[in-house]
């Protein structure tokens, strides 16, 4: 099989890359590192105006009607220049969310906003602790004697929390588990009862918050679809928003491979570019393959998140543990490769390298995706079990 993008994909891909070239230098990511809002404004307003906030949102609300491969094009290209941005968490995690679990009237009256990009919304799924998938889920809502509902406990990890306008809040009925028990509500940011507490972490291009929940009382308009039944929405919501952040992690990876082998042509050693050295191409090499596989998981995934959910988990969970892998091995290869200059503060080095180990971790390791993998496959294995069993 040969994947090709299509001709429009293909024009997406270069004003994608142009303008992530143009508005994430080096310069401009490390002036953003001591921002308390974590990106450019004004940027944010050109991506908007370019139609990137809709693109896999319904025309009837706004957007381009466009899919998860279109989105992955883009995030890629943000990866590559480690683009500050908001992006993911409004566009690929919030935004499919509210598709997802809200009605037409709640989606009518949120998403516009959020795709116009005046308005920018946060996914909280994750507790304090930072256990990944829907057993990570510590906020809890309980239903008070008088009949209304309750939201207590917190969330942390919360992607660009601390500008987020709207918060899509993912939380549990006392004593469920599982894809039982869930719920999602949206709550304004002015919501009496929301703290937020901006967390420093290790990868400074891509700002965290920890959301408190003081007994905050919910309105019934702000659950998402039916209460305590969000559970299985939510999963699939976090395996596209992995094959988004995949998507990235494949751009991150593609600029340590390019870089290196940039420079490999221009360091001499005994009057010979390092590039030359057999070692040194078995370890571009071997970096080339990691990359090229990456892409094929991303694009496979990306395709099957629009047109086979059947297989969407399966994809997303091997996209995501290999993607986080071979950024990790990648730019970890890419500060070996330029000597002591790759070591220092100056060189961007070890920014993609903080990005590939807070990435990996984000929606949940390798460890986790493979974890999943192995249970969706060990699942689908039972009828073929049962039969050879009865043989």
């Amino acid at each position: 099989m040969n994947f090709i993008f299509s001709e429009e994909q293909l024009q997406l891909q270069e004003v994608a890359r142009r303008f992530c070239t143009e508005h994430s230098s080096s310069a401009a990511v490390r002036r953003l590192l001591d921002d308390a809002r974590g990106y450019d404004e004004s940027v944010w307003r050109q991506m908007m105006a370019m139609g990137w906030g809709g693109i896999a949102a319904p025309e009837q609300y706004g957007g381009l009607g466009l899919g998860q491969l279109e989105i992955a094009i883009v995030q890629q290209e943000m990866g590559r220049t480690l683009f500050a941005s908001p992006f993911f968490a409004s566009v690929g995690l919030a935004l499919p969310t509210l598709l997802a679990a809200g009605s037409n009237a709640q989606c009518a009256a949120l998403i516009p906003a959020l795709i116009d990009g005046e308005q920018l919304a946060a996914l909280a799924c994750t507790g304090p602790r930072g256990r990944p998938g829907l057993s990570g889920i510590e906020a809890i809502l309980t239903r008070r004697a008088d009949g209304g509902l309750q939201l207590s406990g917190g969330a942390g990890f919360v992607v660009f929390g601390q500008v987020a306008d709207l918060f899509i809040i993912a939380a549990r009925a006392p004593g469920s588990s599982g894809v039982e028990g869930i719920s999602l509500i949206a709550l304004p940011r002015a919501t009496p009862g929301i703290r937020i507490d901006r967390v420093l972490s290790l990868d400074l291009t891509r700002p965290y918050s920890r959301l408190t929940f003081d007994a905050i009382a919910v309105p019934a308009s702000a659950l998402l679809g039916e209460s305590e039944e969000a559970g299985e929405v939510l999963q699939r919501i976090l395996a596209i928003g992995a094959i988004a952040l995949a998507a990235e992690q494949v751009g991150g990876a593609e600029h340590c491979l390019q870089a290196s082998v940039d420079y490999a042509k221009q360091r001499t050693q005994f009057g010979r570019a390092i590039g030359s050295f057999q070692a040194i191409k078995h370890k571009l090499a071997d970096m080339m393959v990691l990359v090229e596989a990456a892409k094929s998981a991303v694009y496979y995934a990306a395709c099957v998140a629009d047109e086979d959910p059947a297989q969407l988990f399966e994809a997303a969970a091997v996209a995501k543990s290999f993607c986080s892998d071979a950024f990790h091995k990648c730019a970890g290869e890419a500060i070996q490769l330029h000597g002591g200059i790759g070591f220092t503060w100056e060189h961007d080095a070890h920014l993609y390298f903080k990005r590939a180990r807070a990435a990996a971790n984000l929606l949940g390791d390798v460890a986790y995706q493979r974890e999943q993998l192995a249970a969706g496959l060990l699942d689908n294995a039972q009828p073929l079990l049962r039969q050879l069993g009865g043989i």
